[in-house]
C-alpha cells in the first residue's frame, strides 16, 4: 500500500470555471483532501456556463471564490495594482517581467488572488491544466512568495490552440507538474527533457460510492456517457451500431451527455435508421449515471484524436464502469490502454474503426462468461491503481516535498 501523506499548511485550488458538470474527477480530488483534513480553498477564474451539477458538489467544504473577469475600465486593475503595492513586496518585480503568457484580464486576477492568498495564509496554489488556471496561478504564486504545481490531462497537452499555451514556461516555473497517464508523463519528458519535478498521479474514485456487482447476465443495453464533442467518437459508435442493426443485431443504446456535436449526431441516428433504438439521453447526474450503468450490458468509449488535435487523457467514465462492474470496450488512444487492457481488463479496437468496434461490442454482449471475468479483472485493477484517496495522497506528498524545497531554498538565501 502507497504511504499516505498528512496534510500540508492551507492550499489554493485554481481553476477556470467550477463546478464544471464534466469535471467529476476535479469534486472527487477535492473530497478525498477533505477526508484527509487537508485545508482548501477555491478560486474560480470565469463564471459558470452549465445549468446541471453533480449532487456530489454538496459534500464539498471549502469555501469558493469566484474572482472578477470583467472590467469596464481601469480602475479595477488601478485597485488590484494598488493593493499588490501595499501587501506584496514580490508583486512589481513580477511585472517586470511579464513574458507574454498572460493576458490582462489574467495579470488583474492574479493581483487578486496573490492578495487573497498573503491575507488567508496559503502556502501552496495548484491548479487543474495547463490553460489560464495555470497561467494565473503561477503570476499570483509568484507575487505572492509561493510555490504553484498543475495537472495536466490531454487537451492542454495535444490540443492545438491559437494562442500558444507555453507550456515549457509554465513547467520551469512550477514547483510541480503531474499528469494523469504514463502516455503523457512520457509525452511531457520527450517534448521538454526529464525533469524530476513531472510525475503521473492518476485520477482516482471514491471507491465506497462505486460498489462493485457482477454484470446481469441479461443485460443487453449498450452505454456511452460522456460530452457531445468530436473526440468522445460517438459518431463512429452512431455507425457502428448501424453495421450491427445491418447484421441482425439491433441493441438498445443510450448515450448520455450533451455538447455541440448534439444535433449532428441526431441527424446521424435519424438517417441511419437508428431512432427506435438509439437515444440521445442528455446530461444526467452521476446517481443517474450508475444506475443507468448497473443495468446495461457494456460501456462504450471510442475515445478518437480530434481533427484539432483534441483528445482524452483516462476518461473518468471508464474507471466509473470498470469500478462497478460494467464491461468496456475502447480506443487505443493516449492512456487508455493502461487501464483497458485487452482481453484482461476490457476490449479495445484501434480508433475511428466502426467494423472493430461493431464486432467487439456484438461479441461482448452476448458473450456472458467473458463480461463476468473482465468485470473481475477490471475491479481489482481499479483498487490497487485508481483509488482517490491513494492519488490525493500524492498529490499532497508532491506538494509536502515542494513547500520543503522551497523553504530550504529560502532559508538558505
Amino acid at each position: 500500500m502507497p504511504p499516505l501523506f498528512s496534510p500540508v499548511g492551507p492550499v489554493g485550488y485554481v481553476l477556470k470555471r467550477y463546478p464544471r458538470f464534466s469535471e467529476t474527477f476535479v469534486v472527487s480530488e477535492i473530497l478525498a483532501h477533505e477526508a484527509a483534513g487537508q485545508k482548501l480553498e477555491i478560486f474560480a477564474l470565469r463564471d459558470v456556463e452549465e445549468t446541471h451539477f453533480q449532487d456530489m458538489l454538496g459534500r464539498v467544504r471549502a469555501p469558493v471564490m469566484r474572482l472578477k473577469d470583467r472590467f469596464s475600465g481601469c480602475e479595477g486593475l488601478w485597485q488590484r495594482l494598488d493593493a499588490a503595492r501595499r501587501e506584496l513586496p514580490g508583486a512589481w518585480a513580477v511585472l517586470e517581467r511579464i513574458d507574454g503568457i498572460a493576458d490582462g484580464r489574467d495579470v488583474a486576477q492574479a493581483l487578486e488572488l496573490a492578495v487573497m492568498v498573503r491575507r488567508r495564509g496559503l502556502v501552496h496554489l495548484h491548479a487543474h491544466f495547463g490553460t489560464v488556471a495555470t497561467s494565473v496561478a503561477r503570476l499570483a504564486a509568484a507575487m505572492a512568495g509561493i510555490g504553484y504545481s498543475f495537472t495536466a490531462h490531454a487537451k492542454d497537452i495535444y490540443h492545438d490552440y491559437d494562442a500558444p499555451q507555453q507550456l515549457d514556461l509554465k513547467l520551469r516555473d512550477a514547483d510541480v507538474c503531474v499528469t494523469v497517464s504514463d502516455y503523457n508523463l512520457a509525452h511531457l519528458r520527450e517534448t521538454f527533457g526529464p525533469d524530476p519535478r513531472l510525475a503521473r498521479v492518476y485520477n482516482g474514485l471514491d471507491l465506497a460510492r462505486f460498489a462493485h456487482a457482477a454484470p446481469d447476465p441479461q443485460a443487453r443495453e449498450i452505454l456511452a456517457v460522456g460530452r457531445l464533442v468530436e473526440k468522445k467518437g460517438f459518431h463512429i459508435l452512431i455507425e457502428a451500431l448501424r453495421l450491427m442493426a445491418e447484421a441482425g443485431h439491433a441493441p438498445v443504446c443510450r448515450i448520455v451527455g450533451h455538447g455541440e456535436e448534439q444535433g449532428d449526431l441526431a441527424r446521424q441516428i435519424a438517417d441511419s435508421g437508428l431512432s427506435g433504438q438509439v437515444r440521445l439521453e442528455g446530461p444526467r447526474p452521476q446517481d443517474e449515471v450508475i444506475a443507468l450503468m448497473r443495468r446495461a450490458a457494456v460501456m462504450a468509449c471510442p475515445c478518437i484524436v480530434g481533427s484539432d488535435g483534441n483528445r482524452d487523457g483516462l476518461p473518468t467514465v471508464l474507471l466509473e464502469a470498470m469500478a462497478i462492474g460494467l464491461p468496456v470496450v475502447s480506443t487505443d488512444v493516449v492512456g487508455i490502454p493502461e487501464l483497458v487492457r485487452d482481453g484482461e481488463t476490457g476490449l479495445l479496437v484501434p480508433e475511428a474503426d466502426p467494423e472493430a468496434l461493431a464486432a467487439a461490442l456484438t461479441r461482448l454482449v452476448a458473450d456472458v462468461t467473458q463480461r463476468r471475468d473482465l468485470s473481475v479483472r477490471a475491479r481489482a485493477l481499479i483498487e490497487a491503481q485508481f483509488d482517490v484517496a491513494a492519488a490525493a495522497s500524492a498529490l499532497r506528498g508532491h506538494w509536502a516535498e515542494a513547500i520543503q524545497r522551497r523553504a530550504g531554498r529560502q532559508e538558505a538565501a
